[in-house]
């Protein structure tokens, strides 16, 4: 489950012990872009377009986020993930004239789209009470004028020392915040006897504007303020990251890529890379990619882009959140030790490949990193390669598949989330035996899906969980060897899972019973 936030401190549910642990999990994806509306750097979990569009606004044709979003889900997505970032965008003001002074209100949400008002009213205040009012924020829809929000605050005050005061009861508001210091007088009422208002509600003084272009550094956000790339450090996991190109003319620059590589790394989650728009040919992208050196197995990247035959321009198009969506529909059916390159995992009949190449030209391609979208004869474009950007880098070489890698991560992931238990126990000998068993289960269970070739498993887990040792010395250790299917070689990891996190490292050896 997600974590939850209460005043700055993270809450994580973890499972309870011995619980098997669930082989077949749906994929989660995390996008990062500009909207029309929507909260700040606050991820929201959608499970269908419909719930982009109304939340943040729809299709906007000054940003790539909601296209990419539209495309996750017609190929495939259940889970998403999106952030709201902008680039000063500013939200709405309301100014209620008050005793001594004016309330001024601003929106949570910036942008020229958000439509609040507000109506303020005495109804069931002591006529003798002349600091006490009630106050009501609607939010309205931009296109039918409809209340889609509302919210309802009873006996505010404006003086500090106040228990109901206006500025300390709004923090919960999801709709507006208060401008300090408010004035020492109550707002004036806006219904019942005696207003001269011509309407029950008060809208804007100022409307709100969505702010510029985003730059690299928005996408990135900081870590202290919990922004950009860090917002989803409110996400318990998340498998697969996407920006969209934050501007039309405007790829992701080196900056936030090994940002967002980095990111991605931390979390165990891959990260989906657009091809730049100036790779317009295979030699283009060939020594584009070597130019780059994002030489990363955290990394899956593409060529070329696609064009749309509902596109009026027929310009090449980014299908970051296309992959996203068939990477995640092929978790769900077959499993991540699959590839897409199979019938029932190709791109919408309506996307072809911006560039044509040979068979010769896309080997080339697949062997500097960069997975190959070629046209089929069934009409659908598939996805062929199966690679990450690690086979240029020694170190990353072992990862260079696809395929292993998010087998590697999901296994890693999973085992990591369901045993934390353990560290809250003091029986050292008796927790790893548990534990062993707990995940030589789970091994089981994606071997009888076919992750690994025949049984070629093995499982050892120690726990060295004195009271005695210090938090970072506590802990648990699991080394696991498989040999995924369709792979002649083995692969070992090792876990060490204590209260500063999870460790993961690959190993040279693995146990005898396993070769």
């Amino acid at each position: 489950m997600s974590d939850g936030l209460d005043q700055g401190i993270t809450v994580t549910e973890i499972s309870s012990m011995d619980q098997p642990i669930d082989v077949s999990r749906l994929t989660t994806t995390a996008f990062i872009g500009r909207a029309l509306r929507g909260p700040l750097n606050s991820p929201l979990l959608l499970q269908n377009f419909a719930d982009f569009r109304r939340r943040f606004g729809g299709i906007w044709r000054q940003s790539s986020l909601g296209p990419a979003v539209q495309q996750f889900f017609e190929h495939g997505g259940k889970q998403l993930y999106v952030v709201r970032v902008t680039n000063n965008a500013r939200g709405a003001m309301i100014c209620l004239p008050a005793d001594h002074g004016v309330l001024t209100l601003h929106a949570r949400e910036p942008g020229a789209t958000e439509s609040i008002r507000a109506a303020v009213d005495y109804d069931r205040i002591d006529a003798q009470d002349s600091h006490s009012f009630n106050l009501t924020i609607q939010r309205i829809a931009p296109g039918n004028g409809l209340v889609v929000d509302q919210e309802i605050y009873r006996r505010l005050s404006c003086r500090a020392e106040d228990g109901r005061f206006i500025a300390d009861v709004l923090l919960d508001s999801t709709l507006v915040k208060v401008q300090l210091p408010p004035p020492p007088g109550r707002p004036m009422a806006t219904i019942g006897p005696g207003t001269n208002q011509t309407s029950e509600y008060v809208g804007h003084a100022q409307r709100g504007n969505d702010g510029a272009e985003l730059t690299d550094y928005d996408l990135i956000g900081s870590a202290t303020a919990s922004s950009g790339l860090f917002a989803l450090d409110e996400v318990e996991q998340f498998d697969l990251l996407y920006l969209p190109p934050p501007g039309k003319e405007h790829d992701l620059g080196p900056t936030v890529v090994l940002a967002a590589e980095r990111y991605c790394r931390r979390r165990g989650a891959m990260l989906i890379l657009d091809p730049p728009t100036e790779w317009r040919t295979v030699s283009d992208a060939l020594a584009g990619v070597r130019d780059a050196g994002y030489s990363s197995s955290s990394i899956a990247s593409y060529f070329p882009r696609m064009i749309s035959r509902d596109d009026e321009d027929r310009l090449p198009r980014v299908v970051g959140g296309a992959l996203a969506g068939l990477l995640s529909k092929l978790d769900e059916q077959w499993g991540p030790w699959h590839d897409l390159d199979q019938p029932g995992f190709g791109f919408n009949r309506k996307l072809t490949p911006a560039v044509q190449f040979s068979l010769e030209e896309g080997s080339m391609l697949v062997r500097e990193g960069l997975n190959a979208i070629a046209g089929r004869t069934a009409g659908k474009a598939a996805f062929c390669g199966s690679v990450t950007l690690g086979c240029s880098n020694q170190l990353e070489k072992k990862f260079a598949s696809l395929t292993l890698r998010r087998l590697c991560l999901s296994i890693t992931n999973t085992i990591d989330r369901a045993t934390r238990w353990a560290l809250f126990e003091a029986d050292a000998p008796r927790v790893a035996d548990r534990i062993q068993a707990q995940v030589h289960a789970f091994m089981t269970g994606l071997a009888d899906q076919g992750a690994f070739e025949t049984e070629s498993y093995a499982v050892q887990c120690d726990a060295t969980l004195h009271a005695g040792l210090v938090d970072q010395q506590r802990g648990i250790t699991v080394l696991l060897t498989f040999r995924p299917v369709g792979s002649v070689e083995l692969v070992s990891l090792t876990l060490h899972q204590s209260a500063a996190g999870c460790r993961v490292a690959t190993t040279a050896f693995a146990p005898a019973e396993c070769a």
